[in-house]
């Protein structure tokens, strides 16, 4: 459902009624995805009417772009991709860390923690809020991993092969998320708690780093 759109009102961040709208969203949003999604559904979980989401956001489709903005940018946070390593760290501690990092965002269950549910609709059946999420935000995830992919290849490395390597690190990443139901059933003894996450980004390390300092050897 498509309100008539409005100029939104330029919120602040912490206004209770945005605030609470963007949460319930982002429930309503990973459960039953965008365009199953309702303003009622939305407007009665966060207590509020859907003149509201008018008010704040103008309509529904940017409610649910800032939805998705929102719960990225949060995740990040929680999990930034260099996990606070020192500017001195290692390129391969900068894998580790980037891996791991990917690992937590997309199989995060606590509280607020939406974004792979959402990401992984949004790899499915994208919309046109992934455009401006890509734009704004994923590219600087893009950059951090090319950044690790090139120190690790060296300076001959063309940006096809970096660029390539790099999406096949990411790959890996995605794979447990995306195939996860398969994985389950083939192997009913993996789990994804914190500790299989832990091994999983060091199994993802360990062999991303033999292919990359190998690269070039192979033929």
């Amino acid at each position: 459902m498509s309100l008539t759109a409005a100029k939104p009102k330029l919120a602040t961040a912490q206004d209770p009624t945005r605030e609470k709208l963007i949460e319930a969203g982002s429930e309503v949003f990973a459960e039953v995805g965008f365009r199953n999604a309702t303003v009622r559904q939305i407007v009665d979980r966060a207590g509020a009417n859907i003149a509201a989401v008018n008010y704040h956001f103008g309509d529904q489709e940017t409610l649910y772009a800032e939805v998705l903005k929102s719960a990225y940018l949060r995740a990040l946070e929680k999990y930034p991709p260099d996990f606070g390593l020192p500017e001195k760290a290692t390129v391969e501690q900068r894998l580790e860390a980037f891996v791991r990092s990917f690992l937590l965002r997309i199989f995060d269950e606590g509280p607020h923690s939406h974004h792979g549910k959402l990401m992984a609709r949004e790899m499915v059946d994208p919309t046109s809020a992934l455009d401006s999420l890509v734009g704004a935000a994923m590219g600087r995830q893009s950059e951090a991993i090319r950044l690790i992919v090139r120190d690790l290849l060296g300076r001959s490395a063309s940006e096809e092969t970096v660029r390539m390597c790099g999406m096949s690190v990411v790959s890996q990443v995605l794979f447990y998320h995306t195939c996860r139901p398969v994985i389950v059933r083939l192997f009913p003894n993996l789990k994804f708690g914190p500790k299989d996450i832990e091994r999983i980004a060091a199994h993802v390390t360990r062999f991303s780093l033999a292919a990359l300092k190998n690269y070039g050897k192979a033929k």
